[in-house]
Order: C-alpha cells, then sequence, then structure tokens
C-alpha cells in the first residue's frame, strides 16, 4: 500500500466490487423489461456515455492509437464477447431469481483468478496464500454441495469473468479507450435487435414512461463506471490479488437477497461466509506481514 500504483489499484477494485454488489437493486428495478433488451439497453447507452466522457476527458488520441493496432482491436473484441455474455447471464440470473446463484458464481471467480493467474501468468502464491485459498474453495464447496447439481449460471459467470480479466490483462489497454472498443464491438449487433428485431411492450421508448426510460439510460452508467474502475485494477494488481477483492461484491448480492428479496440465510450459506471470511482475514494478515517485514529496519 505504500505503492501509489497499488493504492490506485485498490481504491480501483474497491469501487468497482462495492458497486457490482449492489447492482442487482437497479436490474430489479427493470425486471418488467426482457434480459436482453436490458442488455441491448447497456451496451447503447454504455458507448455513448463512453464517447461523452472520452470527449470530456480528451483521451482520443490514446483511441486512435489502440485502434492502429490490429492485434489489440481484435483481442477487445474478444473480451467483448465474454463480457457481453456474461452481462446477459447476470441480468436473467437476477431477474429471475437466482441472485444467490449469481453470487456464487463471483464467489468462485476468484478461485478460478488464482487457476488462471497460475496458468497463463506465472504468478505464485506464499504458503500462508495458499491456506486461504483453501479455506475459500471449502466455503465455496459447501456452497455447491447444497445446490445438488452442477450449478452451470455460477460457472458462467465465474469462467467468463475470469478468462475477461485475463485478456483484459494481456492487452494492456487503458480503461476508457479498451471499454469505449469493447462496447462498439458490441453495439450494431444490440442496435439491430432493439430497433428492428424486438417487439415488446417495453421496446418502444416513445411508449414508456419517462421514469423507465432513464432507468433505461442509466444502464450505460452502471455498466462503464464499475468495469472501467476493474480494468484500470487490474493494471495495477496481480491478477490473484484482484480476486480477493471480489468477494465484497457477492457478499452484499448475499445481503440483498435475504435482507430485501425473499431468499433465506440457511445454515450452509453461514457456513460458506465463515470460510470465506476467514479466508480473507488470512490472507490479509499475510499481506500485513509481507508489508511489515518487507520495511528496512531502524538501528
Amino acid at each position: 500500500m505504500n505503492n501509489p500504483s497499488t493504492r490506485h489499484g485498490v481504491l480501483c477494485a474497491l469501487g468497482a466490487y462495492f458497486i457490482w454488489g449492489i447492482a442487482p437493486a437497479y436490474f430489479k428495478l427493470i425486471q418488467q423489461v426482457a434480459p436482453i433488451e436490458i442488455m441491448t439497453h447497456r451496451v447503447i447507452w454504455s458507448v455513448l456515455f463512453m464517447i461523452l466522457l472520452i470527449t470530456i476527458s480528451r483521451n482520443w488520441r490514446k483511441v486512435r492509437s489502440t485502434l492502429q493496432q490490429p492485434r489489440k482491436v481484435l483481442l477487445l473484441a474478444v473480451s467483448a464477447l465474454l463480457i457481453g455474455g456474461n452481462w446477459l447471464l447476470y441480468i436473467w440470473a437476477v431477474n429471475n431469481h437466482h441472485m444467490l446463484e449469481a453470487s456464487l458464481g463471483y464467489f468462485i471467480n476468484p478461485l478460478l483468478n488464482v487457476l488462471v493467474g497460475m496458468i497463463f501468468l506465472g504468478e505464485r502464491f506464499r504458503r500462508m496464500q495458499w491456506l486461504a485459498v483453501a479455506l475459500a474453495a471449502c466455503g465455496v464447496i459447501v456452497q455447491l454441495w447444497k445446490f445438488g447439481s452442477l450449478p452451470v449460471i455460477a460457472l458462467g459467470l465465474a469462467l467468463s469473468f475470469a478468462f475477461y480479466g485475463l485478456v483484459r490483462k494481456k492487452i494492456a489497454v487503458e480503461a476508457q479507450t479498451g471499454m469505449l472498443i469493447e462496447t462498439l464491438w458490441l453495439f450494431p449487433l444490440a442496435a439491430i435487435y432493439l430497433f428492428g428485431i424486438a417487439d415488446s411492450s417495453t421496446s418502444h421508448l416513445s411508449n414508456n414512461p419517462l421514469s423507465l426510460n432513464l432507468l433505461l439510460v442509466a444502464a450505460g452508467i452502471v455498466t462503464t463506471i464499475p468495469l472501467m474502475l476493474f480494468t484500470a485494477a487490474t493494471s495495477h494488481l496481480r491478477l490473484s490479488t484482484l480476486g480477493f477483492f471480489q468477494y465484497l461484491g457477492p457478499t452484499l448480492m448475499f445481503l440483498l437477497a435475504v435482507s430485501f428479496y425473499g431468499e433465506q440465510l440457511t445454515d450452509d450459506k453461514i457456513l460458506t461466509f465463515a470460510f470465506i471470511w476467514a479466508a480473507l482475514a488470512l490472507f490479509i494478515c499475510d499481506a500485513l506481514y509481507t508489508l511489515r517485514a518487507s520495511r528496512p529496519r531502524v538501528a
């Protein structure tokens, strides 16, 4: 934390995961809209919001520079497909009463980040960190066992987001630029569906109440702000370290599900929380011990 780059990464990670943790409350407000329609609004309004943001911050030079690198542009198409699939599955899960399984997916994701970081980035853990991972894995296994079947939603969310983080880290593109190009890849499909194919009671904006249209426009802000914070965090933190901050998001989702949306906090979920928070406590203690040991001693 003495490193300004690390501090910046930590703050970005905390901001991203906090917003993602409370995002289900937003999607519940527009649950009368079909998930694929919400998805198209996320893409369309995100493009417009990013154009405005890049214009205000005068970052078009970085966009032009990235567009001149075909390899990065094509890799951003891959990351766009990964995050697009993640968005759509997440919206469907939240608005079809699978919020707990969605949160399970984001509990699993940090463990996958560790695995992905080891396989593709050569990252290694210290002994105490391995113990933290083992504790977290026990918590996830308890939850997996309770479902009694393969949690397709949870695994789909975890895998898509783990590989999205990996691709974005490999590309090393500035957050605003990457977000704009990703959403531009998805924009044609979203526009064709919303304005040419969709024919529901909410797909015609002129017939919607102003309050609903404003909520749909807000999808751009709800989408872009945390994702930019996340991609900024990936450039300042190890992928495996970044993964542990993600426990904030599913924890908030659990609290929303139990406190506001009528889902019961059963004994298995309490036990899952116990394992995961024990893992976090161990991970933080190890980080503080390592930081203290690395400081030069004053005679």
